[in-house]
């Protein structure tokens, strides 16, 4: 056998178009991470402004027209309405001007993202002190001391996503890279439910009272849990009932390509380009960080939304997955089920 036929026999065309996938993959991973975390900046933060009319109106006018547009300001009545609208996630700061002082408060939240705390804390220290003034800076939800960077939860969901597509990939190539009827598919959906209940209650449990790392109740956190891994799971396997084996490279690509630079860990969404900071609510990674981070910080507040995204791309997954598994398939299908041995369904 020549050369040539040994290549042709090792590498086959198939084989070769899943190595060219991987590395498309690998370079948009570059890509995508470092074009989103490369040159963070603020842009648009929702951002509150309490004082007297005539001293609030031209501030807000004066910060609309900062370089490169990094804050969307607008007026707040009065302090306790400003901290009310950062616990509740409306804004992400907020200036109290004093106007018979020379010292101004500025209001932030850390557990939403230490980056950006300190970024609008030096911003204000040197646009105050261009006007002679001075600022103290008010953190109204502090991230935990055990959160460095306030991390913790985007690493916890992070954990989950990678525990839900790593498991229904497991569940899909173990027996046939294509779900072979709906009583399969089922049972790898009842499976995959299991694991992330286990998966949710373990995560919660670690980074609540085993390290200390996120406070908030565990219960919420558990069901966070369960939800992402689902989530996550139910897509990667409906991309799978629909793609074959190539359907889990596309997971990774949309779980952890395109949403884990856009979640809002590293830095919060405002601090991230424009495309990034549009995809990421929309992505497992960004919706579950945003509700982990309301849960541990902010009361529990605008989670709604993210749920809702999450459950989403379970009931659609779920959904794809059992329809897929109805539809007849050729023997063809299943290669991994014929080369175990498996007789045909």
């Amino acid at each position: 056998m020549t050369l040539v036929d040994e290549l042709k026999s090792a590498v086959t065309p198939r084989a070769a178009l899943l190595v060219v996938g991987v590395f498309a993959l690998q370079m948009l991973f570059i890509a995508s991470y470092v074009g989103a975390l490369h040159d963070p900046k603020p842009r648009d933060v929702p951002f509150g402004v309490v004082a007297p009319q005539v001293v609030a109106g031209p501030m807000v006018e004066r910060l609309e027209k900062l370089p490169n547009e990094p804050l969307d300001p607008r007026t707040v009545e009065s302090a306790d309405a400003a901290r009310d609208q950062i616990l509740n996630r409306d804004i992400d700061g907020a200036l109290v001007i004093d106007p018979t002082g020379r010292t101004d408060t500025l209001l932030v939240a850390s557990g939403g993202g230490t980056v950006l705390s300190s970024t609008l804390q030096k911003m204000f220290t040197a646009l105050e002190a261009a006007q002679g003034r001075a600022v103290k800076t008010v953190d109204v939800a502090p991230a935990s001391a055990k959160d460095f960077d306030g991390l913790s939860a985007f690493y916890l969901v992070v954990g989950w996503c990678v525990g839900g597509y790593i498991c229904a990939a497991i569940l899909a190539i173990s027996a046939g890279s294509r779900p072979a009827n709906p009583h399969r598919a089922i049972i790898r959906l009842g499976t995959l439910a299991l694991y992330s209940v286990l998966g949710g209650l373990g995560g919660a449990i670690i980074v609540g009272p085993i390290l200390d790392a996120l406070p908030g109740s565990v219960a919420a956190l558990w069901g966070l849990g369960t939800l992402v891994v689902f989530a996550v799971g139910a897509a990667t396997l409906a991309l799978q009932s629909v793609f074959g084996i190539v359907g889990i490279g596309l997971a990774i690509l949309l779980i952890v390509v395109a949403g884990n630079p856009s979640a809002g860990g590293a830095f919060p969404l405002p601090m991230l380009p424009p495309f990034w900071n549009a995809i990421g609510p929309a992505l497992p990674p960004g919706a579950g960080t945003w509700v982990a981070r309301s849960i541990a910080y902010f009361k529990g507040n605008d989670v709604t939304g993210s749920l809702l995204v999450l459950s989403a791309w379970a009931v659609v997954g779920t959904a794809v997955t059992l329809v897929m598994s109805s539809l007849k398939r050729k023997p063809h299908a299943e290669p991994i089920a014929a080369e175990l041995g498996e007789p045909a369904p």
